[in-house]
């Protein structure tokens, strides 16, 4: 028996299980041992955070990337990890950072991750993606390669903070398709790049992309420090006119267009945008911890990889296993166990709330202290639009500094026309739900 056999022999399942009747606790059948096997959704996507490192020093990163950390995983704990995952179904992995090629094993763990059945990518910046590493990394068993391009030149640059990243993105491009893999892209939709959408889809289409993933910033990790990176959400109608030109450009040119978790639900462009994720049928719920499984670098695992931070972290790879920790954690169960009674405010009265459960919890969050209350929503917000109305968001306490940490917003919902905002009762400020704050919210001020 190994060492982390023998650890996790004198180590309960879970470092702690919140009492009944808890916000974060659910009764369910995952809390009797016999009926595990039968109820436990089995992940087949794992998102591993391979290390801190990284060679960008992005304003919107959320776990705040730059040096390792400092107890991350050795090379034959990955190794080890690699054989849970396989063990538990994973079927494929995808490999971020900090930028995971600055780990000098990656290879290995690329490897590994073939031998035992699953497909592996990476999710890159790109600015040290050399020739040499494309090929090993192909050799290894790579079977992909999504490129981080965030707007044109000077946008990105801004937001990637570093100058001349978005050449060296488009280098990286052209070294992993010379090597023969196949090359995507992904974006962040914020106020500095949501009007360049259609013209960067040319571009990276010239490069010969087969799929585009776009995702709005959300306001965790250095987002935070910056809110007038965020979209209003009173933005989301132009910015949707921007995706609906992008949803038809994206079918001439043969390209899936790949919408995350926070982007779209329920507006009529819905089956068009998801068409390649669900073959046209509407969003049906976040996956974390249903389907999907994210895991840091020191082995922490959660079932959102962009969510981190005690409430949601579900415990220590290297204390429970991978097993113990995805069938018991009541942290990497919260998506199977929340119910209507976890929503609050606009999401709660939804006609859409019983499937959408209130979108992405990694943008809501954030956002309002919980979850369960989404503004970044195209029902939503055409529906409030119906109403003569619109929403914003004001911050109203900054963020820690570390890594997936997050401020506070206020949530103002308020008339279109600015003469009527001043009417008594005409506006509604919503304060973000503090049930884990101590310190009193100061006085907010407009995202810009």
């Amino acid at each position: 028996m190994g060492r982390l056999d023998e650890m996790r022999r004198r180590l309960p399942v879970v470092d702690s299980l919140p009492a009944a009747g808890s916000r974060r606790y659910r009764a369910s059948p995952l809390d009797d041992p016999d009926t595990i096997e039968r109820e436990v959704p089995r992940p087949t996507l794992a998102v591993w955070e391979l290390t801190l490192a990284c060679d960008h020093r992005c304003l919107h990163c959320g776990p705040r990337a730059a040096k390792a950390r400092p107890d991350e995983l050795t090379t034959d704990e990955c190794l080890a990890l690699v054989d849970e995952m396989a063990e538990l179904g994973v079927r494929e992995v995808v490999l971020i950072g900090g930028e995971a090629y600055l780990r000098d094993d990656f290879l290995l763990v690329i490897r590994q991750c073939r031998l035992r059945g699953m497909a592996v990518t990476i999710t890159t910046g790109g600015h040290g993606l050399t020739p040499e590493r494309c090929e090993a990394a192909k050799e290894a068993g790579l079977r992909g390669v999504s490129v981080s391009i965030d707007g044109l030149e000077h946008n990105h640059d801004h937001v990637r903070n570093r100058p001349g990243s978005w050449k060296r993105a488009f280098e990286a491009l052209r070294n992993a398709r010379a090597a023969g893999l196949p090359i995507a892209c992904n974006t962040q939709i914020n106020q500095r790049t949501w009007s360049e959408l259609v013209q960067l889809l040319e571009l990276i289409a010239a490069e010969g992309i087969y799929a585009w993933q776009i995702q709005f910033t959300m306001a965790h990790g250095g987002a935070a420090d910056h809110p007038e990176l965020l979209m209003q959400p009173y933005m989301l109608l132009p910015v949707y006119e921007e995706i609906d030109r992008v949803i038809t450009r994206c079918r001439e040119l043969n390209i899936k267009l790949w919408p995350a978790n926070n982007v779209g639900y329920f507006g009529p462009m819905e089956q068009r945008l998801r068409f390649h994720q669900t073959g046209g049928r509407y969003f049906s719920g976040c996956k974390a911890g249903i389907k999907t499984l994210g895991i840091e670098s020191n082995g922490q695992i959660k079932s959102c990889p962009s969510l981190g931070g005690p409430p949601n972290l579900g415990g220590s790879w290297r204390e429970h296993g991978l097993r113990a920790l995805w069938e018991r954690s009541p942290q990497i169960a919260y998506a199977r166990r929340r119910t209507l009674e976890d929503l609050w405010g606009y999401c709660r009265q939804c006609y859409y709330a019983q499937t959408c459960m209130a979108g992405c919890t990694a943008t809501s969050e954030p956002l309002l202290g919980r979850p369960g209350n989404n503004p970044y929503c195209l029902h939503r917000a055409q529906e409030i639009d119906r109403m003569g109305m619109r929403e914003r968001l004001e911050p109203v306490r900054p963020a820690a500094g570390v890594g997936f940490d997050n401020g506070l917003f206020r949530l103002i919902r308020e008339p279109k026309d600015p003469a009527r905002r001043n009417e008594p009762g005409a506006t509604v400020i919503e304060e973000p739900r503090v049930d884990r704050c101590e310190e009193p919210l100061g006085p907010g001020r407009p995202i810009e």
